[in-house]
């Protein structure tokens, strides 16, 4: 059967309109899996209880607990104000920036600071313990940041190994947000 030219043209839109569909989809099914993953896992150690005891059960834990989903607030450090939170297991950290929380994945600090100097500093040395037989290739720091357009949705950092990384990591990020902030309003 011939088509027109038309009629190719037409199929030929309804193709790329499938396949822009398909991965904008495939994006927000990826964000939606991850955000179920976090949701499990507070479930999980929440046993179910209510979720007022669970703001007061996380605030009481202390960072040094890994065993379970900690929930940490990053707070802007000029007024206290709670602009994010880390929730962190033992294998990572996810930070999740609040919805009327507008950080720029390009807004200084964060890519020169949060990212190359901290992450970038825990990940070069991990890469040395790993020249040194101390850890195995897959041990090194990892650092995913899931954005929606250059809006940080969530930063991932996946074995951070050492307590001490973790204190680090949510300083780092509560200054570096805060200066983000700081700079997009000028």
């Amino acid at each position: 059967m011939d088509y027109s030219k038309e009629q190719i043209r037409d199929i030929l839109e309804l193709k790329e309109w499938i396949s822009e569909e398909i991965e904008k989809h495939q994006k927000d099914i990826e964000k939606l899996e991850k955000n179920l993953i976090i949701l499990d896992s507070v479930i999980k150690q929440s046993s179910f209880n209510k979720a007022s005891s669970l703001i007061s059960n996380n605030e009481k834990k202390s960072s040094t607990n890994l065993d379970k989903v900690t929930l940490i607030p990053i707070k802007r450090s000029e007024d206290n104000k709670i602009i994010a939170n880390a929730h962190v297991t033992p294998d990572e950290v996810v930070i999740v920036p609040l919805e009327d929380v507008k950080l720029d994945i390009e807004t200084h600090p964060f890519k020169s600071f949060f990212l190359g100097r901290i992450i970038g500093g825990m990940e070069s040395k991990d890469n040395l313990d790993v020249q040194n037989g101390k850890i195995p290739v897959d041990a090194v720091i990892n650092c995913i940041i899931n954005k929606d357009g250059n809006k940080i949705r969530e930063i991932l950092i996946k074995n951070y190994r050492q307590r001490e990384r973790v204190n680090e990591i949510i300083s780092t990020a509560s200054w570096s947000f805060s200066r983000m902030i700081e700079n997009s309003e000028k």
